[in-house]
């Protein structure tokens, strides 16, 4: 992933595990990508039954009639507090692509537009990545097509002077960041799920010795997995734990994200667009507060 350095840019480095998923089908029940909101009542006479009896142009219609207007969404919480798994529902329901800063800029050197043209002479030379290019490629991205619905953005901004940079730029179309889901989590409770995750090298498969083992785990007699028996249920390759997945490396995390991140909340409350999730609750408990909340206007 694009790891923050001092505060100030990004790294060029491997790819991030979430993904930016593609919106599929029936773009135009939404609106053009312009960006500017399709007429209710021109989606209804797109959709008509007399005109199209297609199930996906009703499913666009559903979408657009319980989520308008355009939706530029942004997923907050500390490490382990669910965003991943949250924001991967959020991209199902709504048919919006979750886009990753460290995706986007791969894309945008692998297809030599400007912007990253000038990323990629950036980190030839070891340098970061500044907040203004990664700013224009977030504005070249969001022109596409599946990008015609709304967004979620992942991983940018991380700062209050990213999220400025940030508004201006979509100021500029006469838009601005409509949702902000920021998921709360006991401390406690994010050091159990973080430090009890195992992961498949090869697959991304994630595993947790309390909530989701492999079959193959054995304890030892401390009480603690023995790492020889974890092992991917599918391929029998040993698992393995990320060097931040430790106690020590996620108070770091936290106060990181305590000291630059979470104040990107206050700037964004005074608009009314901030809604805070209980991320502490079993997954489908989470999911009924977030969906309620994907709804109200």
């Amino acid at each position: 992933m694009f790891a923050r350095t001092a505060g100030r840019g990004f790294r060029f480095g491997a790819a991030s595990a979430a993904s930016a998923a593609g919106a599929a089908g029936a773009a135009a029940a939404w609106g053009p990508a312009s960006f500017r909101p399709l007429d209710k009542q021109a989606a209804r006479c797109e959709t008509d039954p007399a005109s199209s009896t297609s199930s996906k142009a009703a499913a666009a219609l559903a979408r657009y009639e319980a989520y308008w207007p355009r939706k530029i969404m942004m997923v907050f919480g500390a490490p382990g507090a669910g965003k991943g798994t949250q924001g991967a529902k959020i991209v199902e329901t709504l048919d919006i692509p979750q886009l990753s800063t460290g995706d986007m800029l791969r894309e945008a050197v692998a297809a030599g537009t400007e912007v990253g043209k000038q990323a990629k002479a950036v980190m030839a030379s070891g340098g970061l990545v500044s907040d203004e290019i990664v700013v224009g490629i977030i504005a070249d991205r969001i022109k596409q097509p599946d990008c015609s619905k709304g967004f979620i953005l992942d991983g940018f901004p991380r700062t209050v002077a990213q999220t400025k940079a940030l508004d201006e730029m979509l100021a500029k179309t006469g838009e601005a960041v409509s949702l902000v889901m920021a998921f709360e989590v006991d401390s406690a409770v994010l050091e159990e799920r973080i430090c009890g995750r195992w992961m498949d090298k090869g697959s991304g498969r994630s595993y947790h010795v309390k909530f989701c083992p492999p079959k193959s785990m054995k304890l030892g007699p401390d009480g603690k997995p023995l790492p020889a028996t974890m092992t991917d249920d599918q391929t029998g390759a040993l698992l393995f734990q990320r060097p931040d997945d430790t106690a020590e490396a996620l108070i770091k995390r936290l106060d990181g994200y305590y000291s630059q991140t979470l104040p990107i909340l206050d700037h964004y409350k005074p608009k009314g667009i901030v809604k805070t999730i209980d991320g502490g609750r079993h997954i489908d408990e989470v999911w009924v507060e977030v969906a309620a909340k994907l709804v109200g206007k």
